[in-house]
């Protein structure tokens, strides 16, 4: 049963959608008990000061106090379900329980701006056998406009049972692909989304990807710490594929993979107050594998500091690409102990047997590396290796002084790249 009840605002509704188990009744009543019930679970009324409506499916929860099992992911079905129908802005409630959920889509369009308030945690199936059908996604937003993920909850993707069966961990696994995945698993991901806002999230222990969005347009994502541990396999934090004007800000983000990765057919990306490590650093690409074609553009990275990566900024590249990642700046960055705090590699080739040599290259131009400090865990600071037949074009370096970890200077080596120096540089191409 759903009953209406005036806040303040008489021309607005919202219903709010409280997860829970499998049948719907009424949060509302005559008793204050049920308003209570609602700030036990964390919800900010005056956040929200308007008419709701509510679906209290707690009544059949037979699961046990504090964490719901199989039940939950058909709960979340007809939770969304209800949401996305209505006419009013809606919210959807996952209270400050813990919540068992298999491979859910939430689909779109939907019929008003929706909130997805998160209390409580999500927690990822634990049985591999519950994601044959899908093949890729765990928690996927498809097709959603005005949409709003936040509140301060947990998203577990419970990734141990995939890293065990990556070939990268079990040597005894062969790895047959390049790269060493067919595909990438992602935690949570916003597919051909627009207006999107994440933010204030816990995102931990992902299969692989941990927050990927792609083709999506108008993208705000801030303040979500992301981890899981340093030797996870290709545990991206955030992944930008195919997508437009996008903002990520005040995220932590501590990954056994690249903490920002961008890839082909993203623009307008930016990416301010960034703490990264440990993992691969924040990595454009990678761009071009299997011969493809790639566009990468106007992407700026101000104000991160990256500690115990692998890698600091770096842009890769698989031979035998085509297309462009251009207009790039890294600014304002501060490296710690980081093995290759500059890098542009064109030979990227991440599989067992070695790369064909080819001479197509995705072109590399026009990238600006500004007030980058540091040090070194490698002798080697800057490495530009560009290709033979499309140098690296535009790239300009201006007061970028890391020197190597404990004292002495660190080396740059440069291949095939139109480099310039403004203001101190440290080390500089020979």
């Amino acid at each position: 049963m759903a009953l209406r009840r005036q806040v303040l605002f008489p021309y607005l509704t919202m219903i709010i959608i409280s997860i829970i188990s499998g049948s719907a009744s009424s949060l509302h009543g005559d008793s204050p008990h049920d308003y209570d019930r609602l700030e036990e679970y964390g919800y900010d009324f005056d956040a929200y000061p308007s008419s709701y409506m509510s679906y209290d499916i707690e009544e059949d929860n037979d699961q046990g106090v504090g964490r719901v099992l199989a039940s939950a992911t058909t709960a979340f079905k007809k939770a969304w379900s209800n949401a996305c129908s209505s006419k009013s802005a809606a919210v959807f409630l996952v209270p400050q329980k813990t919540y068992l959920v298999k491979p859910i889509t939430f689909p779109g369009p939907c019929n008003s701006g929706l909130t997805v308030q998160i209390y409580g945690t999500i927690e990822a199936s634990a049985d591999r056998a519950d994601y044959s059908k899908d093949g890729k996604h765990w928690l996927l937003f498809d097709s959603v406009q005005n949409l709003v993920v936040q509140g301060g909850g947990t998203i577990n993707g419970n990734g141990k049972i995939w890293w065990q069966n990556s070939c990268k961990i079990n040597k005894a696994l062969p790895c047959k692909h390049a790269p060493t995945v067919p595909f990438y698993w992602q935690a949570l991901t916003f597919y051909n989304c627009k207006n999107v806002k994440a933010n204030n999230l816990k995102i931990q222990n992902g299969q692989q990807i941990h927050v990927s969005f792609e083709k999506c347009v108008n993208v705000q994502a801030s303040n979500l710490k992301v981890t899981a541990p340093e030797n996870s396999p290709n545990t991206d934090g955030i992944h930008v594929t195919n997508t437009q004007n996008i903002q990520i800000s005040s995220c932590v983000i501590g990954t056994g993979d690249d903490c920002i990765s961008i890839v082909s057919g993203s623009q307008k990306v930016q990416a301010t107050d960034i703490t990264c490590g440990p993992g691969h650093g924040i990595s454009i690409g990678s761009l071009g594998s299997g011969n493809s074609e790639a566009y990468v553009s106007d992407v700026v990275v101000n104000g991160a500091k990256l500690s115990g990566t692998t890698n600091g900024v770096r842009i890769k590249t698989w031979q035998g690409g085509s297309g462009s990642a251009s207009n790039i700046k890294f600014q304002n960055v501060e490296m710690y102990n980081v093995s290759n705090p500059i890098i542009i590699d064109q030979h990227y080739c991440d599989q067992k047997t070695p790369c064909q040599l080819q001479s197509s290259a995705v072109q590399v131009k026009n990238v600006l590396y500004q007030n980058i400090k540091g040090t070194s865990a490698s002798n080697v600071a800057i490495t530009f290796a560009c290709s033979k037949r499309f140098p690296c074009q535009g790239i300009v370096l201006q007061n970028v002084d890391i020197e190597k970890r404990g004292g002495g200077a660190a080396k740059a080596l440069c291949n095939n790249v139109k480099a310039s120096a403004v203001g101190v540089l440290s080390p500089h191409c020979p």
